[in-house]
C-alpha cells in the first residue's frame, strides 16, 4: 500500500471506491490500523467499507503509532491525530470530505471537525469509544506501561516488545509506541536513550490530556455545541463503547441524528443502509 507524509507522519493508507470522498479514521483504539474496518469487532460483521465503496471513494490509513504508519515521541493529543487526517486529504489534493470515525476514530473525526469545519461534509460516528469504564481502563494501561518504566527502564520496553506481537491494549507493559520500537529500529534506539523521568512525565501527561473525562474525549463540549456540521451518531453496547457516549454527542451536536438501535439489530442490511441514507441526504 501507498506510503504518504501526513503532518510529517509516514502514513499507510488506502483508496478504494468511486464518488465524493469519506476519510475514515480507524476502529483498534491503539492499534487502529485500516485493516480494522474489516477485521475488528462489529466492523467485520457489517462489512460498512465493502458497501459504503460502492458509493464513496473511501480513504483509510493507519493512525499514527498504529500498522505501518510511522510517529514521533512526544505527548500526542487528539488534535495530533486529528492533524495526521487533515495531512493526508491535503496530500490527496481533497479539499472537503466525509469524516467516519469507528470506535476511537470518532474522538479524532470530531476533533478535526471542530478545528477545520470548513473541510467537512459531514460526520458518522459509528460506536463511539467513551464512558466512565473506558476511561479507568486506559487509565489503568497507562498506570501498568508507567510502573513497567520505573522499574525496569525503558530498554527493557524495547527488549519486551521484540520478545511478543501483541500491542499495547493486549500488553500495557509495552506502551504506546510498540509497533514503532518493532519496525523502527532508529526510532527504538532513540526510545531507549530517553531520560526515564522525562520520558514517565510524558507518558502520563498523555494519558491526562487524552482521557480526562466520563463520556467520549477529546472534542470540549462547548466547541461541538457550536459545530455547524451534520452528524449521524450510532451507539455502542459495551464498556468501552458506552451507550451514554452517543447520547452525549447527540446531545452535544446541533445537527446530529442518533440511530438509537441496539447492537444486536444492527446488521450488515440495516447499517450500512443507515449510513449511506444520511451521507446521501447531505450530498442532496
Amino acid at each position: 500500500m501507498p506510503i504518504a507524509d501526513a503532518d510529517g507522519i509516514p502514513t499507510r493508507y488506502e483508496v478504494a471506491g468511486e464518488g465524493p470522498p469519506l476519510l475514515m479514521f480507524s476502529p483498534g483504539g491503539f492499534d487502529s490500523s485500516l485493516e480494522g474496518w474489516r477485521e475488528v469487532g462489529v466492523y467485520r460483521r457489517l462489512r460498512l467499507l465493502d458497501q459504503l465503496t460502492r458509493h464513496y471513494t473511501c480513504v483509510t490509513f493507519d493512525r499514527r503509532e498504529s500498522g505501518g504508519s510511522g510517529g514521533r515521541l512526544e505527548r500526542v493529543s487528539w488534535s495530533d491525530y486529528a492533524r495526521q487526517g487533515l495531512g493526508l486529504l491535503d496530500r490527496l489534493g481533497i479539499e472537503r470530505a466525509h469524516l467516519m470515525g469507528g470506535c476511537v476514530g470518532c474522538s479524532t473525526a470530531a476533533v478535526l471537525a471542530v478545528e477545520h469545519p470548513e473541510r467537512v461534509r459531514s460526520m458518522v460516528l459509528y460506536s463511539p469509544a467513551g464512558g466512565v469504564k473506558y476511561r479507568m481502563k486506559q487509565h489503568s494501561r497507562f498506570r501498568r506501561h508507567l510502573a513497567f518504566v520505573e522499574e525496569n527502564g525503558l530498554a527493557e520496553v524495547v527488549k519486551l516488545a521484540g520478545s511478543t506481537d501483541a500491542g499495547f491494549t493486549a500488553e500495557p507493559r509495552l506502551g504506546p509506541w510498540v509497533r514503532l520500537l518493532r519496525s523502527d529500529h532508529a526510532f527504538a534506539e532513540r526510545y531507549a536513550a530517553m531520560d526515564q523521568e522525562r520520558y514517565l512525565t510524558m507518558a502520563d501527561g498523555m494519558a491526562r490530556l487524552l482521557f480526562d473525562r466520563d463520556t467520549v474525549p477529546g472534542p470540549e463540549p462547548e466547541d461541538l455545541l457550536t459545530l455547524d456540521v451534520p452528524a449521524l451518531i450510532v451507539p455502542g453496547q459495551d464498556s468501552s463503547h458506552a451507550p451514554s457516549a452517543a447520547r452525549y454527542l447527540k446531545e452535544c451536536l446541533p445537527l446530529a441524528e442518533l440511530w438509537n438501535v441496539p447492537v444486536a439489530e444492527q446488521t450488515d442490511s440495516s447499517a450500512p443502509a443507515r449510513v449511506l441514507e444520511f451521507l446521501g441526504g447531505v450530498e442532496s
